[in-house]
């Protein structure tokens, strides 16, 4: 999950912005109580989450996985005023960790959580999103791309987290790891797909950063 030499990963950490408390708190607090942390954006990522979200400026965000709230926190930084960001999970047992972190941006509305299949969920969305962060199961990426792809703003943003899945989509990959293949696969959609212009990000575990044309 890892690429860069540890030294040179401290460099780059010790010369990034340094997250604000809360989300340093939540990065601890999901480290000593939740399984597989690793899932976390944590302090890189989600200050390339916070910096692209202020950059775009939008007003609608739709994210599909939710975990603990790390990244949602982190996109809610550049939402526009009255903005709104929709975030969706299936996993009903991290709820009190999303309301104890999540808690005054849930009561004011300006993030709406869904607990649920986002499959059956995003249908019901209205259209108009501006930033889509995809970062759930990794069978359904391409699913969740058509999906979104029709309800995004004109010159809409898509973020898919984790595409390069630890380097193992260059290497031979096995019919019975579902997981590389449907990431692969999903890489060489988007970049078959006249609709959009990308980007694959070496950030973390890989993000691919997609411009709806």
């Amino acid at each position: 999950m890892e690429f860069l030499d540890p030294v040179l990963d401290e460099y780059v950490h010790n010369h990034t912005a340094v997250e604000p408390q809360l989300l340093a708190d939540l990065n601890r607090e999901t480290h000593l109580k939740v399984m597989i942390p690793r899932m976390l954006s944590g302090h890189l990522q989600g200050r390339v989450l916070s910096m692209l979200s202020r950059m775009i400026r939008p007003q609608y965000i739709l994210e599909i996985g939710t975990y603990t709230g790390y990244s949602a926190l982190c996109l809610a930084e550049g939402l526009q005023k009255g903005g709104k960001l929709v975030t969706i999970d299936n996993n009903e047992e991290l709820k009190p960790m999303l309301d104890k972190y999540l808690g005054p941006q849930l009561k004011s509305g300006v993030i709406d959580l869904r607990i649920g299949d986002a499959m059956k969920i995003i249908p019901d969305l209205p259209n108009g999103i501006d930033l889509v962060f995809i970062d759930a199961d990794k069978e359904n990426y391409s699913n969740y791309f058509d999906l979104v792809i029709d309800k995004l703003s004109p010159n809409g943003f898509i973020l898919a987290d984790n595409v390069l899945w630890s380097g193992k989509v260059i290497k031979p990959i096995e019919k019975s790891d579902v997981d590389t293949l449907a990431l692969d696969a999903f890489n060489k959609k988007v970049q078959a797909d006249m609709r959009v212009e990308n980007v694959l990000l070496p950030v973390r575990d890989g993000l691919m950063l997609i411009r709806k044309k």
